[in-house]
C-alpha cells in the first residue's frame, strides 16, 4: 500500500498555495505537503544554494513526519529539481514521481527555462518584494505570471496576503532559490516511474521544458490545454485526476510484471 503524496512546491511558494488541489488528492490519494527551506514553516531558515541540500534536509523532514519510503512525490517548478535529485541520490527511496511545470539543464535553455518575456514583470517583483503595499504589488505581479484564471483573483490575492504575512520569504531567500534552480543539472534519468505535467499557457517556463524532458527520459506527458505555470491553482480537479490514473496505470502494470 503506498503512502501519502509527498507535495513540493516551487520557488518562494509553500504548502498553502497548493490551494484546493491538496485536499483534492489527500481525500483520493493521501497528501503530505512539505516546505522546501527559507519558505512556508521553514522561513526562518536559510535557503541552500544547491538542490542536493534541500533533498538532504527534505529527507529528514519527511521522516520525522512519519512517511515511509519508498516515496511518491508530486512536485512543480524548483520542487521537480528537488524531486528529481532525489530519485537520482537515493533511487531506493522514490517510487513514484510527477513534474508540474518544471525545467532543468541540460534539457532546457536559460531562455526557455525562464521567458524573456516574463524577465520585466519578476525585475518588478524583486523591486517591490519588501513593505507591506509593496508586497501588494508583488503577489498582484506574481498571479498574473502564473495563472490564467482571473475569477478568483481578489479571494487568491487575499490568501497570498495573508501567507506572506505570516511567513514571508526574504528577499535573499528568494534569490538564494533563484540561485539553486539556475545551477541545477539532472546527471542521468530518475530509475522509477516519471509522469511530466505542463500548462500549454505558461507564461513564465515555456512548455518545451516538459515535452523535451519527457522525451528524453521517455517519459509520458500530459498537457493541460489552457491553465498558467500554476497548475494546480487554475485546473485542480484536472491535476488531480491526471495523477490518479497514472497512478493506477503505475500499479496495473506493476502487478503485470
Amino acid at each position: 500500500m503506498s503512502g501519502p503524496w509527498i507535495l513540493l512546491r516551487g520557488l518562494t511558494r509553500e504548502s498553502r498555495h497548493w490551494g484546493a488541489f491538496a485536499a483534492l488528492l489527500a481525500a483520493r490519494d493521501g497528501a503530505l505537503p512539505l516546505d522546501l527551506p527559507g519558505n512556508g514553516t521553514e522561513a526562518y531558515v536559510r535557503s541552500p544554494l544547491a538542490v542536493d541540500a534541500y533533498v538532504d534536509v527534505l529527507r529528514i523532514e519527511a521522516q520525522r513526519r512519519g512517511a515511509r519510503a519508498p516515496y511518491r512525490v508530486l512536485a512543480m517548478s524548483l520542487g521537480g529539481m528537488v524531486a528529481t535529485a532525489w530519485a537520482l541520490r537515493y533511487p531506493d527511496e522514490i517510487a513514484r514521481l510527477v513534474l508540474v511545470n518544471t525545467s532543468m539543464r541540460p534539457h532546457s535553455r536559460v531562455h526557455e527555462r525562464l521567458r524573456p518575456s516574463a524577465w520585466p514583470a519578476l525585475v518588478r517583483v524583486a523591486r517591490h518584494w519588501d513593505g507591506r503595499e509593496r508586497e501588494s504589488i508583488a503577489e498582484m505581479l506574481i498571479h498574473g505570471l502564473t495563472c490564467a484564471r482571473r475569477d478568483t483573483l481578489a479571494a487568491d490575492l487575499e490568501t497570498w496576503r495573508a501567507i506572506r504575512a505570516s511567513a514571508g520569504v526574504s528577499r535573499a531567500n528568494a534569490l538564494r532559490q533563484l540561485a539553486a534552480a539556475a545551477r541545477f543539472r539532472a546527471r542521468g534519468a530518475p530509475r522509477c516511474p516519471v509522469l511530466v505535467v505542463s500548462s500549454r499557457g505558461d507564461r513564465l517556463v515555456d512548455p518545451v521544458c516538459s515535452a523535451q524532458l519527457a522525451r528524453a527520459w521517455g517519459a509520458p506527458h500530459a498537457e493541460h490545454p489552457w491553465a498558467g505555470h500554476d497548475l494546480p491553482h487554475d485546473d485542480p480537479q484536472w491535476l488531480a485526476d491526471v495523477v490518479h490514473a497514472g497512478d493506477v496505470a503505475a500499479n496495473a502494470a506493476a502487478s503485470r510484471a
